[in-house]
């Protein structure tokens, strides 16, 4: 799909705050209600726009913790790999979890209370996926960028 300026204009907006209302977005982009409407519906049906959600303060739901963990599986078969992929999307704790090339077989985000809600995770939920050969944990120490907004 092609956009446009206003297409554009209209995805930074609703990265920015998804609540503003279509009478909003139609005064910041000059346009009129339902032209804004039919724009995100068609934007919402290529795909573009996937869903909508709010984004919750870590600390303030005692979250704040944030480990990467890389990890390397045992073998790299596509059994392995398909049974670690379907354990570790049930783990809660896991916000995110990436397949990537180089020493380590994953990254996953981790977002916990504390080191020691960290070592109880590691402990009776991680290590007892099957097929992990070794993890790696480094810690959050500071956040100095974290955007969910795509420029186009």
């Amino acid at each position: 799909m092609i956009f446009d300026t206003i297409d554009k204009k209209l995805l930074k907006l609703l990265q920015t705050d998804s609540k503003k209302t279509t009478k909003e977005l139609s005064s910041k982009l000059n346009l009129s209600v339902t032209a804004v409407y039919e724009r995100i519906k068609k934007l919402e049906k290529e795909g573009i726009i996937s869903r909508y959600v709010a984004l919750l303060n870590r600390n303030k739901i005692e979250k704040g913790f944030v480990v990467f963990c890389h990890l390397k599986l045992m073998q790299h078969t596509k059994e392995f790999i398909s049974q670690f992929e379907k354990e570790v999307v049930l783990l809660n704790e896991v916000l995110e979890c990436f397949h990537v090339s180089g020493d380590y077989d994953y990254i996953l985000k981790i977002c916990v209370k504390d080191m020691e809600e960290y070592r109880e995770f590691m402990v009776t939920k991680l290590t007892t996926l099957q097929h992990i050969g070794s993890t790696h944990s480094t810690f959050m120490i500071g956040e100095v960028k974290n955007t969910t907004v795509f420029h186009m």
